[in-house]
């Protein structure tokens, strides 16, 4: 359906639920943008609720969803709380013809994730996941470093993300941190890992694993390994990827320059007269640091999220998205279950 000039200029009325750790991020950013206008912040907590009065004391604040999705103010919901809680949430807000963004992980199974998307799909809403790597100015050059051939032939990705805490009572270490990883590694590859390995540990007495290291094999030959952590004492955020031709570290911790792309490698032409095995050529080149875009993230999915409603374009971290790290994050509590075998996909 073709909007009339008057609706495509009207700011989308976005409502937030879930004022805790990540809420705020999400009204704080729908604020800042012109095609929308924030009316209501719903939070079951009453310290909460005070917070976002504070802070934004002429939007809505309400402690109930079904009062929040009864009022005729509100076009659209970003849902920021525990996963358990996402589907329900999720479900009420489609169903009330809401379009809606969905903080990661999207669900607790696959068979909700797909419920969702049938959901929205009938209802002819936005169902978008709340991925926000995928909007750096880092993750989308590495991408584009690829599409143009820098890299080669992809050998490897390596991750690793590790501080101290925050650790979580409904969720375990992979469920918390690996969406981040697992989602870049959607978007920068167009295939998916044929087997995956999960191995975790659990120390502090917490019930779930608090470090896990996560192993996928794919066709092409590519393998992928993330490792998570709320048990370390520094704070590290570095994802390698190695290729045929060039490598690329980005650390998303250094403050300014977060992507370096080396040109370095190891040849191993057997036709050469002094290139054996044992005595391969290791290429080392320059080391080039491209210019990002420094946009805020969220800013980035926040502004997409409103134009995908406004023109009914499909999501960058769509339903589908969304599904395809739940699915992972179920493998690897499989293997986990089955004390660290890898489980095919």
């Amino acid at each position: 359906m073709n909007e009339s000039p008057k609706a495509a200029t009207t700011p989308i009325r976005v409502a937030v639920i879930g004022y805790g750790y990540w809420g705020p991020n999400l009204v704080r950013n729908f604020s800042g943008l012109d095609a929308c206008v924030v009316t209501a912040v719903c939070d079951l907590d009453e310290a909460a609720r005070a917070t976002a009065g504070r802070f934004y004391p002429a939007v809505r604040i309400v402690g109930d969803v079904e009062e929040l999705l009864g009022s005729d103010d509100v076009d659209a919901v970003a849902i920021a709380t525990p996963v358990s809680s996402h589907f329900s949430l999720a479900q009420q807000v489609i169903r009330s013809g809401r379009h809606v963004l969905i903080e990661k992980p999207m669900t607790t199974t696959s068979q909700e994730a797909r419920e969702l998307i049938s959901l929205a799909e009938d209802a002819g809403v936005v169902l978008m996941v709340d991925h926000t790597f995928l909007y750096t100015g880092a993750v989308r050059k590495m991408r584009a470093l690829l599409e143009e051939g820098e890299v080669g032939t992809p050998y490897y990705f390596d991750s690793e993300r590790i501080s101290l805490g925050l650790l979580q009572q409904d969720i375990n270490v992979i469920w918390d941190l690996a969406p981040h990883d697992l989602s870049i590694l959607d978007y920068l590859f167009d295939e998916r890992p044929t087997t995956l390995q999960a191995v975790g540990y659990r120390h502090v007495g917490s019930g779930r694993e608090e470090m896990a290291t996560l192993n996928l094999h794919y066709a092409s030959g590519l393998h992928a390994q993330i490792r998570v952590s709320w048990l370390s004492p520094v704070k590290v955020r570095r994802t390698m990827l190695g290729g045929s031709r060039r490598m690329i570290v980005y650390d998303d911790v250094e403050p300014s320059e977060k992507v370096k792309v080396y040109d370095k490698g190891v040849v191993l032409d057997l036709d050469g007269e002094d290139v054996t095995p044992q005595k391969p050529i290791y290429r080392a080149g320059d080391v080039s640091i491209p210019t990002l875009d420094r946009a805020e993230a969220l800013q980035v999915e926040t502004a997409h999220f409103l134009e995908c409603i406004r023109d009914g374009s499909r999501p960058l971290s769509g339903g589908a998205e969304g599904l395809a790290v739940v699915e992972l994050l179920e493998a690897a509590d499989r293997s986990l279950a089955q004390n660290g075998a890898f489980v095919t996909l």
